[in-house]
């Protein structure tokens, strides 16, 4: 899978290059310093995934991703910062961002979440999780009756975990259900409420009051 780079510290990119070098199956195929640049070389190279700073100089990395997905539907971007402010987390969401995760995770936690959103899932991490919901809640409440009818009581648990942050194995623990199971419901779930990843899933069980 083909990479993408883009942090306005010479030393975060590097340090995740090497890191990203030991990996077999992930190229970097290229290293941007500030939006601008993350969007013409993504435009050149068609990147499976871009990994995405948000507070750089010139354009910032909403701008950018938002960019990025209208000129490169097949490129998901994979949002890595500093920064949990709310607006920046659902500025980011807004404009495309497959996943959002803190600078603070663990390195191994991002090349897993890097693989699994070239794949089709994403990634929020649960520091940030709570305050999108709460954004998206806040101005777009619904009443958690109309989901209801599409989901059934087991797969309103799994979306209510879901919606919180929790991964798959997390869920499973917490319902007493395997891994293979929950895996199922997700897919269930997305069929019925016609999404595609787990940030949208979110969004909507955050804005029918799940996330409680």
């Amino acid at each position: 899978m083909k990479v993408i780079i883009c942090d306005d510290q010479a030393i975060v990119r590097d340090g995740l290059e090497l890191l990203l070098k030991l990996e077999p199956d992930i190229e970097v195929v290229g290293l941007a310093q500030d939006g601008a640049e993350a969007v013409e070389l993504a435009g050149r190279v068609c990147p499976d995934l871009v990994l995405m700073d948000l507070k750089m100089p010139g354009l910032n990395g909403v701008e950018a991703t938002r960019r990025i997905c209208a000129r490169c539907p097949g490129t998901r971007v994979l949002v890595l910062t500093t920064f949990d402010d709310d607006e920046w987390v659902f500025d980011a969401v807004r404009a495309g961002a497959a996943g959002y995760l803190l600078k603070d995770t663990p390195r191994q936690q991002v090349v897993q979440a890097i693989r699994g959103t070239v794949e089709g899932r994403s990634y929020i991490d649960p520091a940030v999780a709570g305050k999108l919901l709460d954004q998206v809640a806040g101005s777009q409440a619904r009443p958690a009756s109309q989901l209801a009818s599409r989901l059934s009581e087991r797969e309103l648990d799994v979306l209510r975990l879901l919606a919180r942050g929790l991964n798959n194995s997390a869920i499973a623990a917490q319902l007493h259900l395997s891994e293979g199971t929950v895996r199922n419901h997700i897919s269930a779930i997305f069929a019925r409420l016609e999404v595609t990843d787990r940030t949208q899933a979110a969004i909507i069980a955050i804005q029918h009051g799940l996330d409680k």
